[in-house]
């Protein structure tokens, strides 16, 4: 049952229209995915679903009265106090819902102090919010920025029984796949509708490609013979009326007038080329085919790495703690050259404490880290908000000699930032493209150790995909911490796994760990239900496009009871 319409939205800013022309439906229970580039509108368009944004034209339509909607931002500017005064913990459920993302052992909500929650806590409290007010709609954008992996699979089974409507926005292809049985691209401002989850939408995506392509290129050369045919035509039409200005002989005028001869062919020749490029040409225009248009291919390019030997960082007895909570104490691990390492992790763990000590800025509290005194390092922060917002990124990237200033443009252009973005001030620029900016500074030193911080968390899709293919010819290390399954499965070869105050050197890469049949850990066990959360996503996107009368519904209803009964059991 259809709940809301979206009819022919147009938005623009400053006379650039970011929203062409969206139409599409929210049915009762939809699983929407919006997806599209970095600045394509899908939060505009989020917005004024919402309600905070006016359309320029179109219309925003309930069919039974007004809905409900719940709305998680990808900016939690949320204080703890606006949820104090809007709802009642216990009758609202919102410090039970608190506890169930890992939240109520570590906040006191008699004095909480907001200032020192990570970014994961204040998203999830958040979320808690949101849930406790029982919307009809929720639309989420970036939910799982900050969530660590128990989080996420709260998020994800938390969805699977909600029974009303879901809009997404999200980068995170695992979560998409997870949650969504319906993509809506926003392309050049216009809306698109793809059944199924994030990889079915990325396989049709590329057959529409192949197909129009394959279309295109047999018009073209359809088009090539037409055109050929044209001159033809041309070339006999200019013939004759070059025979019709001829003279002739005395006798020829005489017995045939030959001037006129001509010139009656000629004409007669006119009429016919007239009318065979006319129906030519509407026929080419009957079977125009648009040439397909490319994705915006986003390429990352690393300096060589200059590091050759084997181990470059090593701690021993390595220990951290805030007052009387204590991270992690006597641990050992080590990186040679080459590894790619994944942190994993909860919330709070000490992921970013252990990256900080790496790079010099925190101190353990016991034990120490030798890193090789040639090892050159580069580190990207999930914070983007230390850019000087005023200067230009030319201005930013502090280079002066025409050679490198070429070499710097190359990049900016090859990762998606136009010439004329190179002189607008950064504070005017999106989170993705301020993030993309970091990188190129990294890009154009040659670096041996790259320590990633939520690397993706602002990249698109295309961004993150193609970071992957870079990270993975870079002949250097790199040690990242992310939240992005997909990412991590991609990159990581071994693991740093921070569990039960200890951190712990793992020789299985994520997809390896989160595959393996025995569970070892607390943290496996989260990887088993993973899994088995994928299973159930695929049998929901597969019941969406059957009826219930259908024997293949049955059977997949009867397996989807089991997955969940053992999802249950499991957690």
């Amino acid at each position: 049952m259809t709940i809301m319409k979206i009819r022919a939205i147009q938005k623009s800013f400053n006379e650039k229209q970011v929203i062409q022309n969206a139409e599409f439906d929210i049915k009762k229970g939809s699983r929407i995915g919006l997806v599209g580039s970095n600045g394509a509108g899908k939060t505009t368009l989020a917005n004024i679903i919402y309600g905070t944004t006016m359309p320029d034209n179109g219309t925003v339509e309930t069919i039974n009265g007004s809905l409900n909607i719940g709305y998680l931002k990808q900016s939690t500017d949320y204080s703890v106090h606006e949820f104090k005064n809007t709802f009642s913990l216990a009758e609202n459920g919102l410090l039970h819902l608190s506890s169930q993302l890992g939240l109520s052992s570590d906040l006191d909500w008699h004095d909480p102090d907001w200032e020192k929650l990570s970014g994961g806590e204040k998203l999830k409290l958040s979320l808690a919010r949101i849930w406790a007010s029982h919307p009809e709609v929720l639309i989420l954008d970036e939910p799982t920025n900050h969530l660590d992996l128990h989080g996420v699979n709260w998020l994800i089974a938390e969805l699977t029984v909600f029974k009303g409507a879901v809009i997404i926005i999200s980068h995170d292809r695992y979560f998409l796949d997870q949650t969504v049985t319906e993509i809506i691209e926003i392309e050049d401002g216009v809306t698109k509708s793809f059944s199924g989850n994030y990889s079915v939408y990325r396989q049709e995506k590329q057959k529409l490609y192949e197909t129009q392509l394959h279309q295109y290129e047999i018009q073209q050369r359809h088009k090539l013979q037409i055109q050929q045919q044209i001159s033809k035509l041309k070339n006999w039409s200019e013939k004759a009326h070059r025979d019709s200005t001829k003279q002739g002989t005395n006798s020829e005028r005489r017995l045939i007038g030959f001037k006129e001869y001509h010139r009656v062919k000629a004409k007669k020749l006119d009429n016919q080329v007239k009318s065979k490029l006319k129906r030519l040409k509407n026929e080419l225009e009957k079977n125009e085919v648009k040439q397909p248009k490319e994705e915006a291919k986003v390429c990352f390019e690393f300096m060589e790495s200059r590091k050759r030997g084997k181990r470059i960082l090593e701690a021993r007895k390595l220990s951290k703690q805030y007052g009387q909570r204590c991270l992690f104490k006597n641990s050992h691990f080590y990186m040679n050259h080459g590894e790619r390492m994944a942190i994993l992790g909860k919330n709070g763990s000490g992921k970013t404490t252990l990256l900080k000590i790496l790079l010099g800025e925190e101190l353990p509290a016991e034990g120490d880290i030798w890193i090789s005194e040639t090892l050159k390092i580069g580190y990207l922060s999930q914070d983007v908000s230390d850019l000087p917002l005023n200067q230009t990124i030319i201005e930013y990237t502090g280079l002066t000699d025409r050679d490198s200033l070429r070499r710097a443009r190359t990049i900016l252009s090859n990762i998606g930032l136009s010439e004329e973005k190179l002189m607008v001030p950064i504070g005017q620029l999106s989170l993705g493209e301020r993030t993309r900016i970091k990188l190129v500074m990294m890009l154009l030193e040659e670096l041996d150790l790259l320590i990633l911080d939520e690397p993706t968390n602002h990249l698109d899709l295309a961004s993150r995909e193609s970071l992957e293919r870079t990270l993975l010819e870079f002949s250097g290390s790199i040690l990242a911490v992310s939240h992005d399954v997909f990412f991590l499965e991609k990159i990581s070869e071994k693991l740093l796994v921070i569990e039960e105050g200890k951190i712990v050197r793992s020789e299985f890469g994520m997809k390896e760990y989160n595959s393996s049949p025995v569970p070892r850990n607390h943290l496996e066990k989260e990887a088993e239900l993973m899994i088995l959360q994928n299973e159930i996503s695929a049998v929901i996107s597969k019941l969406s496009f059957l009826s219930r009368e259908e024997a293949e519904y049955k059977e997949l209803d009867r397996k989807l009871t089991e997955l969940l009964k053992k999802k249950r059991d499991l957690a």
